[in-house]
């Protein structure tokens, strides 16, 4: 992609309504609790005090719409005591700029290596930077500036008041997690019955799964429907996958075809009722012809063999769901017993005092210089001194705006970086000239811009997952009404605004230049980490074929949990090398649509032999430990091979392979069987999609750059603008 290109897609995604479901309760109560610290502040103290509370409240109140499963009570308080801290240890070091630029660099170091635990963390980590810049500016003494220290985490303490006692649908994201992953199978059956090799995004599982970690005192209070759902979900993915499947479940077609198709639609309607019963609390009902569907008769039954066995099994299942369905999850009183394939019985989030040592060591991991946070980092260390220094040679009373922006809008990748410095430019612009036009027409009064500051506020939550524009929008309107509570004049703050938030959006995108953190170079890393995470749980599934035992089961969920965080590294790496503006290094864009299709393939085989993993007292097939082991022997060479840019080989698979078609059992499991030999195809597959020669590979990077070019001139030809919406 040229710069041209990537710059047109940054301003379109910088700039598009996201469709999401708006929260007004929330943003009311957390605007609530920025009026409740603000309105005291100016009455009893100054308006220099009231900035500092609406500065802690108002960011404490805009952690607490971050994606995490932690309470939002402890993300306020925490928010609210590290901006309280920033501002006290910033203003030790604020009078020269000797002592506060080394520490303002340090602490944005500090900042940016957050993110290695997390976003949340990260972005959290990032508004204590912007506190420490804004906030020096207030006291003139210690004692003041442990004054305006405790009013900011005053406004954290109101926020996590507000949602201790009033809670607006409490577990309402857990439930919500969990009801998206029942919802995502239910799709995910409808698309078989047209489809049977539809391919399954795993990441409403995955975040199912995370939601579903708790600490001790979640876990006492959490509703018993949250504990046993996942788990069902998990265990009829690979169920009605292997039903759909041409090869190992039901024919092509005739009557075996359409009895699957009924099967499957069934599936959704009960599976579509669990989740609605499961997001609202209350028992929902399942169509009633869904219950004759799910009917295994065995004498008139028209699917055989591996296909039958997957309808009995799948029966079995939905009948959880549709107790689910119709109790609304209040009938059960504790939580049901781990399935074959679930995970144990509690899932454990450690609390903020025991999370420090997993902090360390997320820390450490990314301290090497290849690692796209610690570059971040060193962007962030760099870029927040260097604004500071530009904007105090200028003639602004605001220099920090310009620092802020920059802290504000970096983020570890490209993309996101450049769309949010064009966002939160283009949403500045909006929101001073309507901050103006309301100054202008009702003239200066701190009291009315102190309610216009709520509003303000109240309107930015509400829309903060819509895109960051539009929320960044009525931030600016509300920092303008803020600076008018304090007498200055819009004249003033309103050109500073916009000037400073172009210059600190401007050195953003610079230093992404100047030491970028490209994925493109890394693709094949990360490739080669998702076949061998793939290759581990092909593996784990044919030992416990093998060797059916609890034991198998926990390694084969193992595998299966990290080769779904390999494929989710995969996905974003190739999705963020899509949108970087560098040619292909190492994989060009077909070498990579077609690896990941074809280790798709090979993980679906795996999926489908999971599907038929026999029982303890079941037959066993001692044929598959050795094709385990040179399964997960060769994929472990052939990443080896992809990162040095080799041949991968499947030498073993191969000799694995003939010596189970000349053994006298290669009948007994045929679903087993065909699943290995469909992986053995796609791992061939794979092979010839990174073996391209050098030639070829510049072929490829020259027709995908043409073709790139040819879209965006036909695009310029038939809209001569941005589509709606941005």
């Amino acid at each position: 992609m040229t710069w041209l290109r990537g710059f047109r897609e940054v301003v379109r995604s910088g700039l598009t309504i996201e469709e999401t479901r708006l929260e007004p309760l929330l943003a009311l109560r957390t605007a609530a609790g920025v009026a409740i610290v603000v309105g005291p502040a100016l009455w009893l103290f100054s308006p220099a005090h009231a900035a500092s509370a609406a500065l802690g409240a108002y960011s404490a109140g805009g952690a607490t719409f971050q994606r995490t499963w932690r309470p939002r009570k402890v993300i306020a308080l925490g928010a609210g005591a590290g901006l309280a801290l920033s501002t006290f240890v910033g203003y030790l070091a604020a009078g020269r700029l000797v002592t506060f630029l080394p520490l303002l660099a340090v602490w944005a170091f500090a900042a940016g290596m957050a993110w290695a635990v997390g976003s949340t963390a990260g972005i959290v980590a990032a508004t204590t930077v912007g506190s420490m810049l804004v906030t020096v500016t207030l006291p003139t003494s210690i004692g003041q500036a442990l004054e305006h220290a405790g009013v900011i985490a005053l406004g954290g303490l109101a926020q996590a008041l507000l949602i201790l006692l009033f809670p607006i649908r409490r577990w309402g994201a857990h439930r919500d997690a969990l009801a998206d992953a029942l919802a995502a199978v239910a799709d995910y059956a409808r698309r078989l019955r047209q489809d049977p090799t539809a391919p399954f995004d795993p990441e409403p599982l995955m975040t199912a799964r995370d939601a579903a970690a708790v600490t001790p005192s979640q876990a006492r209070s959490r509703p018993p429907v949250l504990h046993g759902p996942r788990g069902l979900a998990e265990r009829i993915r690979p169920v009605v996958t292997a039903l759909a499947d041409p090869e190992v479940g039901a024919p092509p077609e005739g009557p075996g075809r359409d009895r699957a198709r009924e099967l499957l639609n069934a599936t959704a309607d009960v599976l579509d009722a669990a989740a609605r019963s499961v997001r609202r609390g209350t028992p929902v009902g399942v169509p009633p012809g869904s219950a004759d569907v799910l009917r295994v008769d065995a004498e008139h039954e028209v699917l055989e063999g591996p296909a039958r066995q997957a309808a009995e099994r799948l029966v079995e299942l939905l009948g959880e769901a549709w107790e689910i369905a119709g109790s609304g999850g209040a009938s059960r009183k504790t939580p049901p017993p781990p399935g074959p394939s679930s995970d144990a019985p509690l899932l454990v989030r450690p609390t903020m005092f025991r999370l420090l040592p997993i902090v360390v060591r997320a820390i450490r991991r990314e301290l090497r210089r290849d690692s796209p946070v610690f570059r971040h980092a060193v962007r962030l260390a760099a870029v927040a001194p260097l604004g500071y220094l530009i904007a105090a040679r200028l003639p602004v009373a605001h220099g920090y705006w310009a620092p802020l922006t920059s802290v504000m809008v970096m983020r570890p990748d490209f993309h996101r970086t450049y769309a949010r410095a064009v966002a939160r430019f283009a949403g500045t612009l909006a929101g001073v000239a309507l901050a103006t036009g309301m100054v202008r027409a009702l003239g200066p009064d701190a009291h009315v811009f102190d309610a216009l500051a709520v509003v303000s506020a109240g309107l930015s939550y509400t829309l903060i997952r819509t895109g960051y524009a539009y929320s960044q929008c009525f931030t600016a309107a509300y920092v303008v009404f803020l600076l008018g509570m304090g007498g200055q004049g819009w004249e003033q703050t309103v050109p500073e605004r916009v000037v400073l938030t172009l210059l600190g959006g401007a050195l953003a995108m610079l230093a992404y230049v100047v030491f970028p953190a490209w994925e493109t170079p890394r693709l094949r890393g990360r490739l080669a980490d998702w076949l061998a995470a793939d290759g581990r749980y092909a593996a784990a599934v044919l030992r416990s074929h093998a060797e059916p035992s609890p034991e198998h089961r926990a390694d084969m969920r193992r595998a299966l949990l990290a080769s779904r965080e390999a494929g989710a590294a995969w996905q974003e790496a190739y999705h963020r090398a899509r949108q970087e503006p560098v040619r292909p290094r190492g994989l060009t864009s077909r070498e990579a649509q077609e690896a990941q299709e074809a280790v798709k393939r090979f993980g679906r085989a795996a999926m489908l032999m999971e599907s038929h993993v026999p029982r303890a007292d079941s037959p066993v097939t001692p044929e598959a430990e050795r094709y385990a082991e040179a399964l997960e022997a060769d994929t472990a060479q052939a990443a080896a091979d992809i990162r040095e840019h080799r041949n991968p080989d499947w030498g073993r698979v191969e000799d694995a392979l003939h010596a189970w078609e000349g053994s006298a059992a290669r009948d007994r499991s045929p679903a087993l069987r065909r699943g290995a030999e469909l992986q053995k195809r796609a791992l061939e597959d794979l092979a010839t999609a990174v073996n391209r020669t050098p030639l070829e590979r510049d072929v490829d990077s020259a027709r995908e750059e043409q073709r790139v070019q040819a879209a965006a001139a036909a695009e310029d030809d038939g809209s001569g603008a941005l589509p709606r919406g941005g």
